[in-house]
């Protein structure tokens, strides 16, 4: 850029970040996030570091601005701790009630109460008098760290009743103390704390109740257990009121609504206004009010039906679209895709984010040339969430979203009451290639040397038509490829060989079913597994996932099912009710609807029969409900020298442990390879045990 672009682009950023200030801190309103701002200003800085004779005097970047002495005991929960489903959307919290409306006859009414972003703590009274305070740890047992929790002021030591309580609630450090103590880490030259939230976590976990002490840390109570009250409360609304009687801290910003409606406009609000609390919160928790319907609702393996949490808009930044592209992919989806000036978000270098389809960009009226607000959420694909439009120069280009498929020319269509156009011909060259690298791809058949060039090879030479066709290759003809000699051809058709024999979830996934993922896979191979041991008629009474996740912890056996073939699994899916696929834990409506229009294509019959007759079979090993692992959640990251990701992650399901994709309250072990990166520094942080290769094989060795 040079210094007369320079000039214009600094004088856009001025004014817009003068309103988006005004807007924050006068008004108290803010039309985007503060990381927005913060991004916003990142930039300015660079291009007037660049150019430091464009600085100006009004430029907002010229503004003057008894301790303990070992580890925690282990203690197990009264009861057990579940975590909350997330939801990002109103239409998700509309589909959430629609669900539980069906399990109980009467109408709900919901309580939301503001979601803290702090340290989830379980405190046990007896005749009224705190005995022991407890982290949530895995949600079975945590650590007890009942010396620290006691130097917490806000936690009455006696109740105003002598009764037995077990009381949840999240510790948290108030804005206020966050900067003080900050303050004081400057002022003595130490490194100033990153957030308050691993400052209010870190605090409870020392061994010197001094540090809580001084931390001025704060809680609110929001979760009622086992409790010896004389008048027990029946509503989520009575617990609140009955825990301000007892002397215990709440939020005091909850609310109780009648509609749905309404409970989406209480969350859309404090999106907004988060920002003018004292404290940081991230979201918002909508509870069923009577707790006799909670009963009624149950829960799920994984987490209660009668609550879910909203969360809000997650980390956003600024970047600058330099081009729209369309790329097609495996299902016939034709998505233009933004290419960005690279920006870093959420932890990640991003230069690509989806832009969905041609009615969001019409909608948000996306230009190559704009300067956007990015988004993304964990390992979610990144997207562009709205143009900023008052920084345009009028250089900027309206896209023309095309007619035809990027890859193969064919007109693509979208049907009626679609948002995604689709190439519908069979043999575009795009969709296939996309499909054949998901089929080979190292969470499916992981076949070595079948890389995006040789498919795409394969495919123009008439070689593989079809999936099967791969395990039918001929090494002769190989050879007669480009830059086919001796030796790979023979690694390809050991590689093929060896993948013949295949885990079943991994089977499931290779399909390249649509909104049937790597975790629907592995849900769904459990049903497959029922299947094979129950009859048909036992099987149609389970028509709700928790009968289904109870009856396989309970009963089922680790087998190999070596008699269990793909043309036995396309026989059991084909006679499945939908009502009974759609209640699979992991398996929602749209995926068991496609699930079944799959088995039911006569082409998918030919392939299933095609693909038994080349001598593929499915192994059962890795569905166990049982192991070492039961009950504990790993993620990976990092190179392991041992073993694959994958092979790791096998070995892991194997003995009944979970794997998770990203850092979350809900891990318990992060697995540490050589390089491990951001996750590994995230997971320190927020106190999850980490694991070498060697603590890791030695876990699974002794647990």
């Amino acid at each position: 850029m040079d210094e007369s672009n320079a000039a214009k682009r600094i004088e856009l950023l001025k004014e817009k970040i003068k309103k988006l200030n005004f807007d924050y801190f006068v008004l108290d309103k803010s039309e985007v996030s503060e990381s927005v701002r913060d991004s916003l200003k990142k930039e300015l800085v660079e291009l007037e570091q660049k150019f430091p004779k464009l600085v100006t005097k009004d430029s907002p970047t010229q503004r003057v601005g008894s301790a303990l002495s070992g580890k925690f005991k282990k203690t197990r929960h009264i009861t057990p701790k579940k975590s909350l489903a997330d939801v990002f959307t109103a239409e998700e919290i509309q589909s959430w009630h629609q669900r539980i409306q069906k399990l109980v006859s009467d109408e709900i009414e919901f309580i939301c109460e503001l979601k803290l972003d702090g340290l989830n703590i379980t405190l046990h009274y007896e005749k009224g008098y705190l005995i022991k305070a407890i982290t949530r740890g895995n949600g079975v047992e945590g650590e007890d760290v009942t010396h620290t929790v006691k130097a917490i002021e806000a936690i009455p030591l006696k109740l105003n009743q002598e009764v037995d309580l077990e009381v949840s609630g999240e510790i948290f450090l108030p804005y206020a103390s966050f900067e003080k103590i900050n303050k004081a880490q400057k002022k003595a030259n130490q490194k100033e704390f990153a957030n308050v939230r691993n400052l209010a976590a870190g605090a409870i976990r020392q061994l010197d109740p001094q540090v809580v002490a001084d931390r001025n840390l704060d809680l609110d109570f929001y979760e009622i257990g086992k409790n010896s009250l004389p008048n027990p409360p029946k509503t989520q609304e009575e617990v609140l009121k009955t825990f301000k009687e007892l002397g215990l801290p709440i939020e005091l910003n909850h609310k109780k609504f009648s509609s749905v409606e309404d409970v989406v406009k209480y969350c859309e609000t404090w999106a907004k206004k988060r920002n003018s609390l004292p404290y940081e919160i991230d979201g918002v928790v909508i509870k069923v009010n009577n707790l006799d319907q909670q009963q009624k609702m149950g829960k799920t393996a994984k987490t209660p039906r009668y609550a879910v949490a909203y969360k809000f808009p997650a980390e956003q930044v600024t970047s600058k679209i330099l081009d729209i592209v369309m790329q097609v992919g495996r299902t016939g989806a034709v998505t233009p895709v933004a290419v960005m000036e690279p920006t870093l978000v959420a932890g990640s270098v991003v230069s690509r984010a989806t832009l969905h389809n041609e009615d969001e960009i019409n909608k948000k009226d996306v230009r190559i040339g704009d300067t956007v607000i990015l988004q993304k959420a964990g390992d979610v694909i990144p997207e562009v969430v709205e143009s900023m439009k008052d920084l345009r120069t009028g250089s900027e280009k309206k896209f023309r979203f095309p007619r035809e498929c990027p890859s193969c020319g064919e007109e693509i269509t979208k049907a009626e009451g679609a948002a995604a156009y689709r190439c519908t011909n069979n043999d575009c060259a795009g969709k296939k290639q996309e499909s054949f690298s998901h089929f080979i791809s190292k969470k499916a058949f992981n076949i070595d040397g079948l890389g995006e060039k040789v498919i795409e090879q394969l495919i123009s030479e008439g070689l593989v038509k079809d999936f099967a066709d791969i395990f039918l290759l001929e090494k002769s003809k190989l050879l007669k490829l480009d830059l086919f000699q001796e030796k790979r051809a023979d690694n390809i058709e050991a590689s093929v060989e060896k993948s013949k024999h295949i885990p079943i979830e991994r089977f499931l996934f290779s399909l390249g079913i649509r909104l049937l993922g790597e975790t629907g896979s592995y849900d769904f191979a459990k049903y497959i597994l029922l299947h094979k041991k129950y009859s048909d008629k036992k099987l149609e009474r389970f028509k709700k996932e928790t009968e289904v996740q109870e009856l396989f912890e309970q009963e089922t056996k680790t087998e190999q099912a070596e008699e269990f073939s793909i043309l036995d699994l396309y026989e059991t899916v084909s006679s499945t009710a939908e009502d009974v696929l759609q209640n699979i834990d992991g398996i929602g409506e749209k995926a068991a609807q496609y699930i079944l229009e799959f088995f039911a294509d006569k082409s998918s019959e030919e392939l299933l029969e095609k693909l038994f007759q080349a001598g593929l079979s499915l192994d059962f090993s890795n569905i166990a409900q049982s192991g070492k692992l039961q009950g504990k959640s790993f993620l990976i990251t990092g190179t392991l020298k041992e073993f694959t990701r994958n092979q790791a992650k096998d070995l892991i399901k194997k003995n009944g442990g979970k794997v998770l994709s990203s850092v979350s309250k809900d891990l318990d072990y992060l697995v540490a390879g050589e390089n491990p990166g951001s996750k590994f520094n995230k997971a320190k942080e927020a106190g999850i045990k980490t694991l070498d290769e060697e603590a890791f094989k030695k876990l699974i060795a002794t647990q």
